[in-house]
C-alpha cells in the first residue's frame, strides 16, 4: 500500500457570488421595461372593426377619452357615459382635461397632441359629435378613433 492516496475530487461547488447582482440586474430591466396600465376601464369597450387602421407612433401625446355604457350601471345610470382618466364625466369636463394634458407637455410639443376617442361600437353618435364639439371649441382637432382589424359588419 502506498503512503499517500489519491482523493477522489467532485465537482467544484458553484460560485453564487455574482448571483445577487444578476438578480438585481434583471429586477432593474423588468422595472424599466414594463409599463403599468393607467386607467382601469368602467365603461363597455366593444371596439369596432375597420378595414384601414394606422398604428399611432408617440403614445405619451395621446389622451384617451373614453365612451361607452358604464359598467356598474346602479351607480351611473344607463346610457353612454364617458370616462375622462378614472372617472365617468360629463362632456363640459372633456375642456378641462384637454388642459391638464396639455399643461404636462412642452409648447413645442403640444400641437402634435392627438385625442383618441375609444367608443364602443353600440354607443350614440350624438355622444360623439358632443366630444368633437367640444374638442373644436378648445382647438384640440387632432381626433383620431380607436379600432380593431377586420371586416366591417
Amino acid at each position: 500500500m502506498s503512503k499517500f492516496s489519491k482523493k477522489k475530487k467532485g465537482l467544484p461547488p458553484i460560485n453564487t457570488a455574482s448571483l445577487p447582482d444578476i438578480v438585481f440586474m434583471l429586477l432593474f430591466f423588468f422595472m424599466v421595461a414594463t409599463t403599468m396600465r393607467e386607467t382601469t376601464v368602467m365603461v363597455a369597450q366593444q371596439i369596432p372593426n375597420a378595414t384601414e387602421i394606422k398604428k399611432l407612433q408617440d403614445k405619451r401625446l395621446i389622451s384617451y377619452i373614453y365612451v361607452g355604457e358604464a359598467q356598474d350601471k346602479d351607480a351611473y345610470g344607463e346610457g353612454d357615459k364617458i370616462q375622462l382618466n378614472d372617472k365617468i364625466s360629463d362632456v363640459k369636463e372633456v375642456r378641462s382635461f384637454i388642459f391638464a394634458a396639455r399643461e404636462g407637455i412642452n409648447e413645442d410639443e403640444r400641437d402634435y397632441m392627438t385625442t383618441m376617442i375609444k367608443a364602443d361600437e353600440n354607443c350614440s353618435v350624438g355622444t360623439i359629435n358632443d366630444i368633437k364639439k367640444e374638442l373644436r371649441e378648445i382647438n384640440a382637432l387632432k381626433v383620431t378613433y380607436s379600432a380593431r382589424p377586420g371586416e366591417l359588419k
